[in-house]
């Protein structure tokens, strides 16, 4: 199954909303099971939150796209732009075990 990486960048400002809005964000990610396989936020120079990667499996990138917009994140404007590219894992513990 295809992989993506979703690279979304938070509109500026926006820490309140993403803190208010972040366990109805973990609980979407983790409802998605063992396909959701990485995530975690960007930081600025600050340390504080400005962005999100994931890192998903999905059957192609049209189930990736509605991932992203049904993430609460996105569902409450949180994100001024959100990339979703095709990715292959070739190193990590994330590789499945032989």
């Amino acid at each position: 199954m295809p992989n993506f990486i979703l690279i979304c960048r938070d509109k500026p400002n926006s820490l309140d909303l993403r803190m208010d809005t972040r366990p109805a964000h973990l609980d979407y990610f983790a409802a998605y099971g063992p396909r959701a396989m990485l995530a975690g936020p960007m930081l600025d120079d600050n340390g504080k939150p400005n962005g999100s990667i994931l890192i998903i499996e999905a059957d192609d990138h049209a189930e990736a796209q509605r991932f992203a917009e049904n993430d609460p994140y996105a569902k409450a404007g949180l994100f001024e732009s959100t990339e979703i590219q095709p990715m292959k894992l070739a190193a990590g513990s994330l590789l499945p075990k032989a």
